[in-house]
């Protein structure tokens, strides 16, 4: 069980709020989260501030220290994704702290595959070698990273968001011939800096849209440097509501989406059959 926080805007924001300031912001979740779990075993933070994803982990809890603020005060950026640890497969490490790095591509999950080490065993056989050589930790997320890009690979031609949902539902195949009463839990955000594509599956997960610039009731302050020519969209996505004084919506359950051109989510349920 994790936490995890996305941000996708079409300018650069500034995310300090959503990830320490705000009244549930990432950092009061790896302490506790509104369940009572703590979520002490790393974090990691992504952004990509010059088309290139840039990445500071620690094995330490984001409330620890000043590490997690200070890097969180720095991001000003169009895409980001956040995440604090609570281990379940694989131990404390940087190799098993997310988010996880492939090129352009960043990955983080919530959730847990049951019976990981024999679902492992049906996912190798359809990593590419390349991605399976890469494979750095023992967690269960790196593993469907590396699968979810193998499948990328070969089939660029079906569309990024029907590649990731069958490759998902594979999974979950998987898993249920071992033990069709595991529950899984498959939250995922997977991020170019470009496109931003995610799942919802046992786990909770919420998301926020922005239409327009406005003053933070957090930090009393704009987070964005707002061009007049441009109509400012952003959205964020969350474990957990990060804020109380905003309206957040739930992803519904056992679904896939895609952030769209207008910021808004594309939301369909796992078994739907997307056009490209």
């Amino acid at each position: 069980m994790c936490r995890l926080y996305a941000m996708h805007a079409n300018e650069p924001t500034r995310v300090e709020c959503g990830l320490v300031k705000a009244q549930n912001a990432l950092m009061a979740q790896s302490r506790g989260d509104l369940q009572g779990y703590a979520h002490g075993h790393g974090w990691g933070v992504a952004d990509y501030p010059d088309g290139v994803p840039m990445i500071e982990k620690q094995v330490w809890a984001a409330f620890h220290g000043e590490h997690f603020t200070r890097n969180a005060a720095r991001i000003y950026a169009k895409t980001v994704v956040a995440h604090v640890r609570r281990a379940t497969v694989g131990g404390t490490s940087i190799e098993n702290t997310h988010p996880f790095e492939h090129g352009k591509w960043i990955f983080a999950h919530n959730g847990t595959v049951p019976n990981f080490d024999q679902v492992r065993m049906k996912m190798l056989d359809h990593i590419d070698p390349l991605h399976r050589s890469e494979i750095a930790g023992t967690t269960d997320s790196e593993h469907i990273f590396r699968y979810l890009l193998s499948l990328i690979l070969v089939h660029p031609e079906r569309g990024l968001l029907t590649v990731v949902r069958d490759g998902l539902e594979n999974i979950l195949a998987w898993s249920a011939e071992i033990d069709p009463k595991a529950r899984v839990g498959l939250n995922i955000i997977l991020t170019d800096g470009e496109h931003m594509i995610g799942s919802r599956y046992n786990r909770s997960l919420h998301y926020l849209f922005r239409d327009h610039a406005f003053q933070c009731p957090i930090c009393q302050r704009s987070h964005v440097q707002h061009s007049p020519t441009i109509d400012y969209q952003a959205i964020e996505i969350a474990s957990e509501p990060v804020t109380f004084v905003d309206e957040w919506y739930e992803v519904p359950n056992k679904s896939v989406f895609r952030v769209g051109e207008d910021y808004r989510l594309d939301m369909a349920p796992f078994g739907h059959r997307f056009s490209n």
